[in-house]
């Protein structure tokens, strides 16, 4: 059975846990087939240089792709 995708309105900021509306989202970036949204680009920024470190702090909610 297949389980439909559930679409969140906000997600938080793997960097400094601000929720972020995915539309309003000031940047994004992908890690391991996910989306996560930020607050602002220099939060991408601090995501994109390890992004591991991010993702363990929060155990997040990324959006997946399709």
């Amino acid at each position: 059975m297949k389980r439909d995708r559930v679409e969140q309105d906000t997600f938080k900021d793997p960097v400094c846990g601000m929720q972020v509306g995915y539309k309003t989202a000031a940047a994004e970036s992908e890690y391991q087939d996910k989306r996560y949204y930020f607050c602002a680009t220099a939060c991408r920024e601090q995501f994109d240089v390890d992004p591991e470190r991010h993702v363990r702090k929060h155990r997040q909610h990324g959006s997946r792709r399709e």
